[in-house]
């Protein structure tokens, strides 16, 4: 499979070595500066760039007719803009905020330990994640993929990174070198807490994820999740 790489930072560069330890081809090497790209010799774009380049990203592969895999955070407000450009090019996309095998699992825990807690108010809802300096955005998505999935199923409204007010979830995002991921959301009463916690222990999950992502899109239309290429939830 021939991959274009949109966006060749520390991620880029562990999906290059990944892709070409399964016998993939890297046929173009996107950096946040480049303006003029040609996908014509591309099966496959994976986007991890930087937010306010995504958008003009995934655009310029769908209007080349390449699936496109994305994992770059911060520029969700344009989703639904997303989205549409790509039905209306009958094109293929997957937007994950996180490609981790174990964090899609983690995903499901936490819908369903939602699920349970949403009949006790006495418990309060945290969430943590804490990621290295040189992430862009913060809360991470993530840890917004987190609290949307307890909004969907409890009584809060929203998440902020402020202090929290009823029905609000408050996100504590901290950045420390060296750290790739980490995620807990904790349940907190005046008697006890219940606590879940997914920790990465490096790059090479969320990297291995999206080219099984890239492998799996091939030769498919539609729009599409990491719950489909896992088939999971």
């Amino acid at each position: 499979m021939k991959i274009a790489l949109l966006g060749y930072g520390r991620m880029g560069k562990s999906i290059e070595a990944i892709a070409v330890n399964r016998s993939h081809t890297i046929v173009l090497k996107v950096s946040d500066t480049t303006s003029n790209f040609d996908f014509s010799d591309a099966d496959v774009a994976i986007d991890f760039s930087i937010p306010s380049a995504a958008v003009t990203n995934i655009k310029k592969a769908l209007d080349a007719g390449i699936p496109v895999i994305s994992g770059t955070t911060g520029w969700l407000d344009n989703y639904n803009e997303i989205i549409d450009y790509c039905n209306t090019k009958n094109g293929t996309f997957l937007y994950a905020s996180n490609f981790s095998l174990g964090v899609n699992i983690f995903f499901e825990l936490n819908k369903k330990l939602s699920e349970l807690m949403s009949g006790f108010s006495e418990y309060t809802t945290e969430i943590e994640e804490i990621h290295h300096t040189q992430k862009l955005d913060a809360p991470s998505g993530t840890a917004i993929t987190l609290a949307e999935q307890i909004i969907e199923h409890t009584d809060y409204k929203n998440w902020t990174l402020d202090t929290a007010e009823p029905k609000e979830i408050h996100i504590e995002a901290k950045r420390i070198e060296g750290i790739p991921g980490t995620h807990e959301i904790t349940y907190n009463s005046e008697i006890d807490a219940i606590s879940i916690k997914h920790t990465a222990h490096s790059r090479q999950g969320f990297a291995m994820g999206a080219v099984i992502a890239a492998e799996w899109i091939k030769n498919k239309k539609g729009i599409f999740s990491m719950k489909d290429v896992l088939n999971i939830g």
